[in-house]
């Protein structure tokens, strides 16, 4: 029993420093960014979509990432004191968060993913900002969206994005992709994840997880990663690639 208690223990203290990413990196890519709007163009052709992306100053997405950042660390503490101790853990969302990260690390590959994208499809009700919290184009984490139990596309993409994380896959292989649905003439937001290569979308609008030249009528606006916010220079509308159509289900989430 001591040994399983000092085991835990090592296990959050390690989830406490993996997840100390979510904040302190996106401050410190705000620190250096300036204020001329669009800068620094970077070579990033291996960003979902294949396209490159540069780095944006300022603007709502580059904000409300910011915003998120710091709340995402308060996650990580509730996270790595609920992992490290679950019998006196204070918090129902992160057990209901941590069980689905639990039956995904005890899977691999597509497998993993595909796990995460359906649990926490299923996990979320889907309700915009506006119905749930008054306001338009709220950024929750995942802790505040499994308190709720509902949430729009923005707040399932953190959740995987988060849960993909703890799962153990590297944050090299993990953005948050901004899309603009030209069928329904809206931004979406998908979560992303890279396997053997090849970019798969986690929408919460499907339970299938589709590759990025496969997604059809997606005009990719903006690709988030754990140093912040990259706005997507060449957005073609992607409805005339090989392969597959999509056939992901249509509607507000």
């Amino acid at each position: 029993m001591g040994l399983s208690v000092q085991s835990r223990a090592w296990r959050a203290i390690i989830l406490a420093c993996g997840m100390a990413w979510f904040g302190p990196a996106v401050n410190l890519k705000a620190a250096e960014l300036d204020s001329s709007g669009v800068a620094e163009l970077t070579d990033r052709s291996t960003e979902p979509f294949g396209l490159f992306a540069a780095v944006p100053s300022a603007g709502a997405v580059w904000q409300k990432w910011q915003d998120a950042g710091r709340q995402l660390g308060d996650d990580g503490v509730q996270l790595a004191l609920c992992d490290g101790d679950r019998d006196h853990c204070s918090s129902p969302a992160a057990l209901r968060f941590l069980a689905i990260v639990d039956n995904a690390r005890a899977r691999e590959g597509r497998a993993r993913l595909g796990e995460i994208n359906r649990a926490i499809n299923l996990a979320i009700r889907p309700m915009s900002d506006l119905a749930q919290y008054g306001a338009t184009d709220v950024w929750s984490t995942p802790l505040v969206t499994f308190a709720h139990g509902a949430g729009d596309c923005e707040d399932y993409a953190i959740a995987k994005f988060v849960a993909l994380r703890l799962a153990g896959l590297s944050p090299v292989d993990l953005r948050i992709v901004i899309i603009r649905d030209t069928l329904l003439g809206e931004d979406h937001a998908v979560a992303a994840a890279r396997l053997d290569g090849h970019w798969l979308m986690l929408d919460n609008r499907r339970m299938a997880m589709v590759e990025d030249i496969h997604a059809r009528n997606y005009r990719p606006l903006f690709v988030i990663d754990q140093t912040g916010v990259m706005k997507y220079v060449d957005t073609p509308l992607l409805a005339n690639l090989p392969g597959q159509p999509y056939t992901g289900s249509i509607g507000l989430f």
